[in-house]
């Protein structure tokens, strides 16, 4: 597919950055709002669409950005390219704490398919799709919802999640199950599907939602342990009520109130 062969470093730990080196004339194409910080000479620019490589015209282009719509994203993404004469630096920072995993494509048989929120950047030429699972309960009940995004070229893609990033081998017919919001990516080979969770009392009160995504090998997984999704609920959890004390140490507060008077 005639991607941009670019090289990258990755810094930080927990709240990491990616900095792409682009030689000259080399394109990384990256999600709206993802930049950090860029060199000199790195000319930018919104376009349509995935950004991959070929023709298709300007309503080939809006299709591949309706296609984006369908997964919650940007009609629009960016691309960064190195106009000057030497190499130049562009930075690429994750939108919540977390892991940066590069994907070298052409070592993944060209194609990953990950959840909707999960790509942050790849070399030009990477195409940034749609991936309709096969069964129908998947969809409506995937949490992750019936269509994901899939990664193709034989380039770089950059996909970040939450918390540690953890790569699953599967032999073939071996299962996992994993909480659907975990799922961070797999190969084109995973056969992947939605679970009800067995039990009443363990669906109601276990905590963990009424289902579970269940992949089968052969294939490799990538999980997180820090979904977003997660992450928001117990901060969401944890903020006063309307109206309340806003203050830290907010029961014990409370109670001095309550016998003060107040």
């Amino acid at each position: 597919m005639n991607n941009h062969e670019i090289d990258y470093k990755i810094y930080g730990d927990d709240m990491q950055f990616v900095e792409v080196e682009l030689d000259p004339e080399e394109t990384v194409v990256a999600e709206a709002g993802a930049l950090m910080m860029m060199e000199d000479d790195i000319h930018m620019e919104t376009i349509f669409g995935d950004g991959a490589s070929g023709g298709g015209g300007f309503m080939g282009k809006l299709f591949n950005a309706g296609k984006r719509m369908l997964t919650g994203e940007s009609l629009f993404m960016t691309t960064f390219t190195n106009v000057g004469i030497g190499k130049k630096h562009v930075s690429f920072a994750s939108p919540y704490p977390g892991k940066i995993l590069p994907m070298d494509l052409s070592e993944l048989d060209g194609k990953i398919i990950c959840q909707k929120d999960a790509f942050l950047a790849a070399a030009k030429g990477v195409s940034v799709g749609i991936e309709f699972q096969r069964k129908i309960g998947t969809g409506f009940f995937g949490g992750e919802g019936f269509i994901m995004q899939k990664l193709e070229g034989d380039g770089l893609a950059f996909v970040h999640a939450g918390g540690t990033i953890h790569k699953k081998d599967l032999a073939v017919g071996e299962t996992l199950r994993v909480d659907t919001g975990c799922l961070v990516a797999m190969t084109q080979d995973v056969d992947y599907n939605i679970e009800f969770v067995k039990g009443v009392k363990t669906a109601l009160f276990g905590g963990e939602g009424l289902f579970f995504a269940t992949l089968r090998g052969p294939g490799s997984v990538w999980v997180q342990s820090l979904p977003f999704s997660r992450l928001a609920s117990r901060v969401f959890a944890a903020m006063p009520a309307a109206g309340g004390s806003k203050d830290e140490g907010s029961i014990a507060k409370g109670l001095f109130n309550l016998f003060d008077g107040d």
